[in-house]
């Protein structure tokens, strides 16, 4: 199945519920970059008049997990994946509508197909740069995703 934009959406209603509800979308998914949006609003709000971090989590998570979920789906394998660990820095307040872009696709495919012949999985890192609308990186989140054979 090709996973686009809509059906990566689709699955969040379905799936993750406050992701949505709080406005994450995935709005480019290919073959060299996975961007999703947030905007700053009421339901996703922190006392101090910005996006609540664990918002921004979520719309990063997405942004790293919808390219593993892809060429997960690409390769045809049954291989099962989670993030085992993060971390996160925080530049700006983000206000307004906050892009984050993903452009680790080709350390994905190298690492799918590595972790085909490795009994024990493989780990790898991914990162997340969130921009408001200014351009400026407000935060950035990495993850390390676990993937291993099914």
């Amino acid at each position: 199945m090709k996973l686009s934009p809509s059906k990566i959406n689709l699955f969040l209603v379905t799936k993750l519920p406050s992701a949505w509800l709080c406005g994450v979308r995935v709005k480019t998914i290919n073959s060299k970059v996975c961007i999703t949006t947030v905007t700053h609003r009421w339901i996703n709000q922190n006392p101090f008049n910005s996006m609540y971090f664990a918002v921004q989590a979520m719309a990063a998570e997405l942004s790293t997990g919808a390219i593993v979920m892809k060429e997960i789906s690409e390769s045809g394998e049954k291989i099962s994946m989670l993030v085992q660990e993060n971390s996160s820095t925080f530049y700006k307040k983000a206000k307004g509508k906050i892009r984050f872009t993903c452009e680790d696709v080709e350390l994905v495919k190298s690492s799918i197909k590595t972790c085909l012949n490795e009994p024990e999985g493989l780990k790898f890192w991914m990162t997340s740069t969130a921009e408001n609308k200014a351009g400026e990186v407000v935060s950035e989140f990495k993850f390390q995703w676990t993937v291993r054979k099914k």
